[in-house]
């Protein structure tokens, strides 16, 4: 198991369509990929879970990967939330 916490950038949060960017990053890998937002863990490769974090931007999260390719997965969808996914 591999983690990082990161800052979401985006202005206005993670909204469906990052939400959306976020998720087909994380579904590239077979490892399990979820995030951590106050208490609650949420699955990064499901938008319902992830809209359903009402995450604001400048909110922390942890993000975790396990799994056969926890370090490559955790780099890419770490590299994408700084980023911006895409906004």
């Amino acid at each position: 198991m591999v983690s990082q916490k990161v800052v979401i950038i985006n202005p206005t949060g993670l909204h469906l369509r990052p939400a959306g960017v976020l998720c087909n990053e994380a579904m590239q890998f077979k490892c399990r990929v979820t995030f951590k937002y106050r208490n609650d863990i949420a699955n990064a490769k499901s938008v319902l879970s992830v809209l359903g974090a009402c995450i604001k931007s400048g909110s922390e999260i942890e993000l975790i990967c396990e799994g056969e390719d926890e370090e490559e997965a955790l780099r890419a969808v770490v590299a994408a939330v700084e980023n911006g996914l895409g906004e």
